[in-house]
Parts: structure tokens; C-alpha cells; sequence
């Protein structure tokens, strides 16, 4: 089954832009799914458990820095724009 995932990250910390970019460069690194990010959010594409094993295995590691919060939204079908 296809998946999208609308992903806000808020690592609450004075100093949160390097820890966006981190998260979001370690899911782009998963081949078996696809990551576009505007300056709001990162939607990922692909098959849900493809999805949903990449973003459990990097939440996990984003939550090491304490006093992180994602806001999610999850579609059970493939909402990508194809160019």
C-alpha cells in the first residue's frame, strides 16, 4: 500500500536549523522512499512500511536531543506531484 507522510519537526533548542537539516538528510539517505521539503514541512512518499520503518528509525534518533516534537499526517494513498 502506498503512503505520504506530511512531517513538521520542532526540535526546541535555540539552535533548531542544524537539527531540521540533519533529520532531513538522514531520511533522504533511505533509497526506498522519496523526500521533497518546502519551508514548512518534508512529505515522504512510498510504500508504508518502507515509510514508516525510515521514519521510526530516524525519530528514534532525533529524539536523543531531548525536547523534540513532530507533527504528523499520514495518507493511506500516494499523494506525490509527478513533475
Amino acid at each position: 500500500m502506498k503512503t505520504s507522510v506530511d512531517i513538521s519537526y520542532y526540535p526546541l533548542k535555540d539552535e533548531f536549523v542544524p537539527h531540521i537539516l540533519d533529520f532531513i538528510d538522514r531520511l533522504n539517505k533511505h533509497e526506498n522512499i522519496i523526500c521533497q521539503t518546502n519551508g514548512m514541512s518534508t512529505q515522504v512518499f512510498g510504500e508504508y512500511d518502507d515509510v514508516m520503518n525510515a521514519l521510526t528509525e530516524e525519530i528514534r534518533k532525533s529524539f536523543e536531543l531531548p525536547h523534540s516534537v513532530f507533527i504528523l499526517k499520514i495518507i493511506n494513498s500516494d499523494l506525490q506531484k509527478h513533475s
